[in-house]
């Protein structure tokens, strides 16, 4: 069974405009999170959803809003990127962390869409 972590909202999250609660989408952008999601993809990101070992989450580090797959280090967590050409970042807790990606799709394709929670 997974430990499941409650994440926190926080004031100054990438969906600012938005109900703390509310679920928002972003556009994927890069290669650090490929093959499994690619450039152009769409992400839905639930602020208020529950992180675990393995979710994939959208952060906010070094100034620097990021989207990696959460992963337990010992103690503490790490950001690691799907695409071995980008280290993983280590945090001591989840704070950095500001929403779990619970769906993707592929802009204009109902039928090329994934959830990532049920």
């Amino acid at each position: 069974m997974k430990k499941i972590f409650p994440i926190a909202p926080a004031a100054d999250t990438a969906a600012s405009a938005c109900d703390d609660a509310e679920a928002f989408a972003l556009m994927v952008l890069g290669d650090s999170m490929a093959p499994e999601f690619v450039e152009g993809e769409i992400v839905i990101i639930e602020p208020a959803g529950a992180a675990h070992d393995g979710s994939y989450v959208l952060a906010h580090v070094n100034d620097e809003w990021i989207f990696r797959q959460l992963r337990r280090d010992g103690a503490g967590w790490q950001l690691a990127a799907l695409n071995p050409a980008y280290a993983a970042i280590a945090i001591a807790d989840l704070a950095p962390v500001r929403g779990v990606i619970i769906q993707k799709s592929k802009p204009g394709r109902r039928k090329a869409t994934k959830r990532y929670v049920e």
